[in-house]
């Protein structure tokens, strides 16, 4: 085998990095002696053949019968991981389209598939386990595939090996043509799950499922029984899935769809006591997941989540108080029970050494009750924390995954505009002491959010924007405070003047308008910026607060409504709008931009199309009564994931619902 090595042109083929020349070399030292060195190539490989896949490359197909004498040689030390690699390419071959795989590869695998075949029988479980794996990803049909892996399902005694040809009868069996055994292999499922062994009964109904949808559902005891059974760890151990408990979990939620009535026993089942901690933290992760994508589930799922509450480790008392902070005002109910955490420093294991309190805190912020505010304003102070440094956006929309992070402080205060007089002395003794610019903007983003009644900051404010270094943050902030920050006008003129252009001198300028002075600075610099910025919508949205004010950019806005970019689309069309008066122009592109919210697809932008739409009121009925029915939707409408799902759904209903209302057409509460 080795001797053909020298006959195939590496250098003409073509892997994940280039140039296949590399190759033969790291085949050769899969083969060496040394396991270390051994291993090192496989991964090596692994990453050249396969990297993240999405698509096979010619290289793949040329190395695939070294890689398979590999995995049959017994003295090859990298065995199990080249036949592993071999399996990711099988699977990947069936995944992608023809554009993006290798011509030979489906040649080159028909012809090793007897040996992938023949590992089957091999010695060593682990071999076997992975040989199935690669037989039940591979799209050759099962008439070529079932009768040896039903013999060797009759000769297996290993019980992980057993769970790996279960999952590979049932995927061979969905190939056609399936050939004259595919009715012995279907009573053969059929008949596992009445098996005394749980985890079989498991693997049988996740290889029946795909033909039969309702039978999960239908057997959701058998299914609680086997992931809850401490013998679910022999997953870990199979090639095709490589999970414990958690990992699962999530791989048999995913055999009920949605909310369904399935869907959400099924995760109250996982939220039962359970004595392995594991499991515990897994039903919270798949709580979370369900509750992210999901608004109904939440009354149910209520009662296990605060009964986590006082448990007894760490983690899962942090996960339980991070998804009531999720779900917030919906699980105000609950508030005094998780104000009895308040004083649970314990902290998770993670780099950000979270503690329960902290989330106890967040959770306390959503639902707006005053007994954060001490804790809060501690932290405020510079005290320790465990809230982020800087602002994550994880997931997209349809990832049924929670992450259970906090937010950046700022992130929590802008929540509490209610209780700013609190607050604000924490804030304004802050902004003092504090010398790192990153932190003074984002208490002074707080103070722009909360707007007039940040007021009582204004003197503290005045000292900071005197400050050459710092003074964009204090001009931030009384932007958004407004007329009350009347003293800093005349020094707003003067940094707009002395900032020349730029993004520092369009703050200057708009931050002097806001707070009472003439409208012509922000004008002349915003009316630049729009034109000639690559991102010109922070200055389209400025130019919409100054209103008529701005009727003499008319012609620029009216341009840039056509624009390709949708963000500057809508906000100028806002501005234009907030100009003229005229809808005629503005509507229309502010509806196209929420046509899709409408079929459940929800993507930032649309969130201030909506709230523009709402300024507009009557003449935007057209987008209240494509929305109508969006607020009592079930699904969660959002574009990131971790808190974030929750909170841009609320939002987003919010901003619906006072469309209704301004347009004419009704409120409907959610």
């Amino acid at each position: 085998m080795w001797e053909r090595l020298g006959a195939v042109d590496w250098a003409g083929l073509e892997h994940n990095y280039g140039s296949a020349e590399d190759v033969p070399g790291l085949l050769h030292r899969c083969a060496g002696p040394d396991p270390t060195n051994a291993e090192e190539a496989a991964g090596e490989l692994l990453n050249l053949l396969f990297h993240q896949g999405g698509w096979i490359c010619s290289a793949a197909s040329a190395a695939l019968p070294f890689l398979l004498h590999l995995a049959a040689d017994p003295h090859a030390p990298s065995r199990r991981t080249v036949l592993e690699l071999v399996g990711m390419l099988a699977a990947e071959g069936g995944q992608v389209t023809e554009r993006f795989m290798d011509p030979g590869w489906a040649p080159a695998w028909e012809r090793v598939l007897p040996e992938v075949l023949a590992l089957l029988a091999d010695p060593e479980p682990e071999i076997r386990r992975a040989a199935a794996d690669a037989a039940g990803a591979c799209t050759s049909p099962g008439a070529l595939l079932l009768p040896e892996l039903l013999r060797c399902w009759r000769a297996e005694r290993d019980p992980v090996t057993r769970l790996d040809l279960v999952l590979a009868l049932g995927q061979a069996l969905r190939r056609e043509p399936a050939g004259d055994r595919s009715d012995e292999v279907v009573s053969l499922l059929r008949s596992l799950l009445g098996s005394p062994e749980s985890q079989l009964r498991l693997a049988a109904v996740h290889t029946l499922a795909a033909g039969d949808p309702g039978l999960a559902a239908g057997r959701l005891d058998l299914l609680l029984d086997a992931v809850r059974d401490p013998s679910v760890e022999l997953w870990q151990h199979t090639s095709s899935l490589e999970s414990g408990a958690q990992g699962v979990q999530v791989w048999t939620a995913a055999l009920f769809a949605g909310a369904s009535t399935a869907s959400v026993a099924f995760t109250q089942g996982l939220l039962a006591d359970h004595p392995d901690e594991g499991q515990r933290i897994g039903a919270l992760a798949q709580a979370g997941g369900l509750l992210s994508q999901w608004r109904s589930p939440t009354d149910a799922l209520m009662p296990a989540l605060v009964a986590r509450l006082d448990d007894p480790v760490t983690e899962v008392r942090y996960r339980a108080a991070e998804l009531l902070a999720c779900l917030g005002p919906s699980a105000a109910a609950h508030a005094d029970a998780v104000a009895g955490l308040l004083g649970d420093t314990a902290a998770r294991t993670t780099r950000g050494a979270e503690t329960v309190a902290e989330a106890a805190l967040w959770a306390l912020a959503r639902m707006n009750d005053p007994r954060c505010l001490p804790g809060l304003a501690d932290i405020t102070a510079g005290s320790r924390s465990g809230f982020a440094s800087t602002s994550a956006f994880f997931g997209s929309a349809r990832d049924a995954f929670h992450i259970p992070v906090l937010p950046t402080l700022d992130e929590v205060l802008v929540h509490l505009p209610d209780h700013a007089d609190l607050l604000l002395p924490a804030i304004c003794d802050r902004l003092g002491t504090a010398t790192d610019i990153h932190v003074l903007q984002r208490l002074c983003d707080v103070l722009a959010a909360w707007g007039p009644v940040a007021q009582p900051a204004v003197p503290h404010l005045l000292d900071l924007l005197g400050d050459d270094k710092n003074w964009t943050a204090a001009a931030t902030a009384l932007a958004g405070i407004g007329p009350a920050g009347g003293a800093g006008r005349e020094l707003l003129l003067a940094r707009s003047t002395a900032a020349g252009s730029g993004s520092d001198a369009e703050l200057a300028a708009w931050a002097y308008w806001q707070v009472g002075g003439d409208p012509e600075p922000a004008l002349k610099v915003l009316g630049t910026a729009a034109a000639e910025s690559g991102s010109p919508h922070p200055a389209l949205s400025k130019l919409a607060a100054l209103g008529r004010h701005a009727a003499g950019v008319t012609a620029l806005l009216r341009t840039m409504t056509g624009a390709a970019d949708t963000w500057t689309r809508i906000e100028a069309a806002h501005a234009l709008w907030a100009a003229t008066g005229g809808t005629g122009s503005t509507v229309p592109v502010l509806l196209e931009a929420v046509q899709d919210l409408a079929e459940d697809t929800y993507l930032p932008v649309m969130l201030p199309a909506v709230r523009h739409l709402a300024r507009i009121g009557e003449a935007a009925r057209p987008a209240a009564h494509l929305l109508r029915d969006l607020p009592n939707r079930d699904r969660r409408l959002h574009y990131f994931g971790g808190w974030r799902a929750f909170t841009e759904d609320e939002s987003v209903r919010t901003a619906v619902d006072e469309l209704l209302i301004t347009a004419g057409v009704g409120s409907t509460h959610w």
